[in-house]
């Protein structure tokens, strides 16, 4: 464990490790599995937005009450709270599966339980790790908080894809029962360590409307956070393809929903060779340049993609872009998770997941709608160049981002004097 990651040496760690894989790759096959049940039977690009657009509206809508949730409550109740909700959610879409239900509403209504599964489950599984693993093995906790993301991307569209050729309501039934074991992962969690910058006890005053955005005004304080933050929200938006790949599959590589499961996964595999090289070789200088360089990188490989029609050259290209994706998360992760105090891990959390998750699903409805307006391809390229651009004016827009040097450096800012007291 060890050589693949100390953090995993640690048993609590090891449990949270297995429920977010769990979580996470339920919700990879739901997503891609809805995707295409919708495209095929409407044939219709903004329809792929309009599911991307119901998984954003929970997120937007449940994120900043669920951190302050995850920051007054055991979060590995909340965790669990939240996968015993994706099973109920899996257990519906495999029912309306096997009915035959073609209409898009029904797969919409699921898509807002899906991303309410998220909007209750992120915060928490994201504020965990370093309340679990001494203060100089939370870099390395970060990386294997991505491994296991990916490697549910890897695995979900991938296992999601070949089981739907064989039985479409059994890619559900796999996805609840992923839920279950993520539950109980969850429950198994021990109460974690006491450290500085881990384990704060939680405020005890009453829930307020100030102390749910508490997380907002932490972020307007704290430039190199609120820069880390944004750059992904923007990258994501503009860059990402990946609502658009039931198109590129279809009609543009003709590979059918093999080949789709096979291209969802390339990014993820990508980000797995990534982790792998992050868990040998740490970064240990210059973060911040590294940080704006893998993003411009991002950008230009969807460029690459949007142009080919070549379906080895777009799965290898998605791969590229998966590994250095990997990099700009790990040093946008690790640089969060050092510089909040642990009393508002879930709140920050729940904010950078409307900006960083969320952004997945409203870049979905952007590029659908983008594809529908002017095509798919100038969609894809045109958000590239974006993407680029933001790199680029990320240097003078937040000059204390890309000054970071060495991650370890980075200490929590301090908390607001009346967030003190109320404590």
């Amino acid at each position: 464990m060890r050589r693949f990651g100390a953090a995993l040496e640690v048993r609590d760690f090891r449990r949270w490790f297995c429920a977010t894989f769990g979580m996470s790759l339920a919700l990879q096959m739901t997503d891609v599995i809805i995707g295409w049940s919708v495209y095929s039977h409407q044939r219709s690009a903004l329809d792929l937005g309009w599911i991307g657009l119901a998984e954003f509206v929970p997120l937007f809508v449940l994120a900043l009450p669920s951190g302050h949730l995850a920051d007054r409550f055991p979060r590995k109740y909340v965790l669990a709270g939240a996968t015993m909700l994706g099973t109920c959610v899996c257990i519906g879409l495999a029912a309306i599966t096997a009915a035959g239900v073609h209409a898009v509403l029904p797969y919409l209504a699921f898509a807002v339980g899906a991303g309410a599964t998220m909007a209750l489950g992120q915060p928490a599984a994201r504020a965990m790790p370093p309340t679990l693993v001494e203060r100089e093995l939370i870099p390395n906790a970060m990386t294997l908080r991505s491994f296991a993301g990916q490697g549910a991307q890897v695995i979900g569209p991938a296992l999601g894809g070949l089981v739907y050729g064989f039985s479409p309501s059994a890619v559900y039934l796999i996805a609840a029962a992923s839920c279950v074991f993520a539950t109980l992962a969850a429950f198994s969690i021990g109460p974690g360590l006491v450290h500085e910058g881990a384990s704060i006890p939680p405020p005890r005053q009453a829930a307020s409307m100030r102390s749910v955005l508490e997380g907002l005004r932490f972020l307007r304080r704290t430039p190199i956070v609120l820069g880390a933050i944004l750059l992904d929200l923007f990258a994501v938006l503009f860059g990402g393809a990946v609502a658009l790949l039931p198109i590129f599959a279809d009609h543009i590589l003709h590979v059918g929903a093999t080949g789709l499961g096979v291209l969802r996964a390339g990014p993820a595999i990508g980000a797995l060779i990534g982790a792998v090289c992050l868990t040998r070789r740490p970064i240990t200088r210059h973060a911040g340049r590294l940080l704006l360089t893998v993003v411009g990188s991002f950008g230009a490989c969807m460029i690459v993609f949007g142009l080919s029609h070549n379906f080895a050259l777009s799965f290898v290209v998605l791969v590229i872009s998966g590994f250095v994706d990997l990099f700009s998360m790990n040093i946008r992760s690790t640089t969060s998770a050092l510089a909040t105090p642990d009393a508002l891990r879930g709140r920050v959390g729940a904010v950078e997941m409307v900006f960083v998750s969320a952004s997945n699903q409203l870049g979905a409805f952007e590029s659908g709608l983008s594809a529908s307006l002017v095509g798919t391809v100038p969609a894809v390229v045109g958000g590239g160049c974006m993407t680029i651009a933001i790199a680029v004016g990320w240097i003078r827009l937040f000059p204390e981002l890309g000054d970071v040097d060495r991650m370890n450096d980075i200490e929590p800012a301090e908390l607001a004097a009346e967030l003190v007291e109320a404590r």
